[in-house]
């Protein structure tokens, strides 16, 4: 039995419910593609947005989160070998410049990216932390 084994294809979850090392070797015994950002130290929106773009490898088309959801969206496995995505998100910002409201709003561009995978029969899984308010 995998961590994956009562884990939807598409699912966004807090990961503290979960052992990273535990999803990584999944990920890879899956041959899931594995993008991961740790956002400790990011303080804002932008700050985030930064660094999930440049951790992931994604192409800025614009700032915001429309930009992301249209990268996210334009992901493609790497080839027929690799069904799908594991995203990891750590250490969410949580302080006054980032806090639950930024935080659902960019959850929410990957609960959009979810669907559109789903619709294209491929895994899109996203684990994510939040750090200690400062």
């Amino acid at each position: 039995m995998t961590a994956f084994s009562n884990i939807p294809r598409q699912a966004v979850l807090p990961l503290g419910a979960y052992r990273l090392d535990a999803l990584m070797r999944d990920a890879e015994r899956a041959d899931q593609k594995v993008l991961r950002c740790d956002l400790d130290g990011a303080r804002n929106e932008g700050e985030v947005l930064e660094a999930v773009t440049d951790a992931f490898g994604l192409r800025a088309n614009g700032k915001g989160l429309e930009s992301l959801q249209r990268s996210m969206t334009a992901l493609k496995p790497l080839d027929a070998d690799r069904p799908g995505f594991v995203v990891i998100l750590e250490n969410l910002p949580n302080n006054a410049e980032y806090g639950p409201q930024q935080r659902d709003a960019l959850l929410d561009v990957f609960r959009e990216a979810a669907d559109f995978f789903f619709d294209r029969d491929t895994s899109f899984r996203v684990f994510y932390s939040i750090a200690r308010a400062i």
